[in-house]
Order: C-alpha cells, then structure tokens, then sequence
C-alpha cells in the first residue's frame, strides 16, 4: 500500500498522529531532523508535512529547525470550544437520525477501551480512543465538510486533552455515557446536551492544566 501512496502523504498522516495521539506534547519541541529519522522518510516529505500543519495551527515554528505542538492560551482556549461544540453539535444532531444499533455498540467498545487508558494512565491509547469516539458518531452524520472542519479543531484542541491522564481538572463526570444513553433513546435535545457538557469539561481540564503551570 505505501509504494502506492505519495512519501508526502504518508509523512502528513504520520505526522498528524504524532500531534493527536500524545508523541509530541505541547510546548515540547522536537528537531526536523528527529522527525526524518523517526519517520523513516525523506526530508523533502517530511518539511512538506511540516508545513501543512504548521498552516493548520497543529505545529509552530521554534527556529533552531525545531517545530512544536503550540501551548494554547486562554483565548484560543475559549474560542476552539465555542467552534467546536458549534460543529460537533451539528454533527451529532445529523449523526443521531442514522444512528442504530451497531453504532451504539461500537461506541460502547471504545468508551470502554477510553476508560481503561486513563485508568492505566495510558495517555497516547486515551487520545486515540476519545478521538476515536467522537469522529465514529460524526461519520455517520455524512458530513465531509463539517467532519472536515472538526478534524482541524481537534488537530489544535485534541493534544492538550492529555492533562486527563495527568489528573488536572474536571468533574470526573462520564459525558459519553449520556451521550451513549441518549443516542439509544433517539433523545436528541440529551445527546447534545451530553456533547456540549463534554467539550466543556475538555475546555474546563486544559484551563486547569494552564493554571497550575502544566504546559510551562
């Protein structure tokens, strides 16, 4: 399959995971040259991966040649949860109408593996699977371009989310499990209740990593 695939693209995708999935942390800078090594790829693919995700905001430029994930201050911090729950909510309101019972159960085995990885502490498995749960309910609304615009928000919003493997902040209460409750019931003023009551208990955990210094 990757003889098949352009090096740029396999660079980006691999690159974007790193961002999303934890590898790289907020604030932790790493060379280009360590990311041509690790990636195994060419140096060309890879400043080209670069490049699209430092236009994406998902990277910044450190000089040095070292880029990046960017801290999030307050602002940006406030404004990605209002887009955010202005996009997702809209995506699970048309996820809910072709929603069914496969669905539900695949959500419930993710949830389930979600919480193991921060019970575990596991924060990589814990981005994967809370990414995994959302953008599953949000494919079946059928919306590329609102799944589209979501996946950026999340490259900028999603790896800061680690601080809930780290035990900073929140209520400890289990959205998803609403959200999952609601969906079975084709309740949908409760499913977005529980998403928005989600994105704002994310936004809530990062804000209290940046007070108590965690991304300094």
């Amino acid at each position: 399959m990757t003889d098949r695939v352009p090096a740029h693209q396999i660079a980006y995708a691999r690159l974007r995971d790193m961002v999303l999935f934890g590898e790289l942390a907020p604030g932790a800078a790493v060379t280009i040259e360590g990311l041509v090594a690790k990636l195994g790829l060419g140096m060309t693919p890879v400043r080209e991966a670069i490049r699209r995700l430092i236009a994406a905001g998902a990277l910044v430029m450190q000089g040095n040649r070292r880029v990046s994930v960017p801290r999030l201050d307050a602002r940006a911090l406030k404004d990605l949860g209002y887009a955010r729950r202005m996009v997702e909510t809209e995506l699970a309101r048309q996820a809910l109408r072709a929603s069914d019972a496969a669905l539900i159960a695949q959500l419930r085995a993710i949830d389930l593996r979600l919480d193991a990885a921060i019970a575990a502490g596991d924060i990589p498995a814990y981005l994967r699977e809370n990414h995994s749960f959302h953008f599953t309910l949000y494919a079946r609304a059928g919306s590329e371009v609102l799944e589209g615009v979501a996946a950026a928000l999340w490259l900028r919003f999603g790896p800061s989310l680690r601080v809930v493997c780290l035990g900073r902040g929140g209520d400890g209460a289990d959205h998803h499990r609403r959200l999952l409750a609601a969906l079975a019931a084709q309740d949908e003023a409760g499913l977005l209740a529980a998403l928005e009551d989600d994105i704002a208990q994310g936004v809530s955990n990062i804000r209290a990593g940046l007070d108590a210094g965690l991304y300094a």
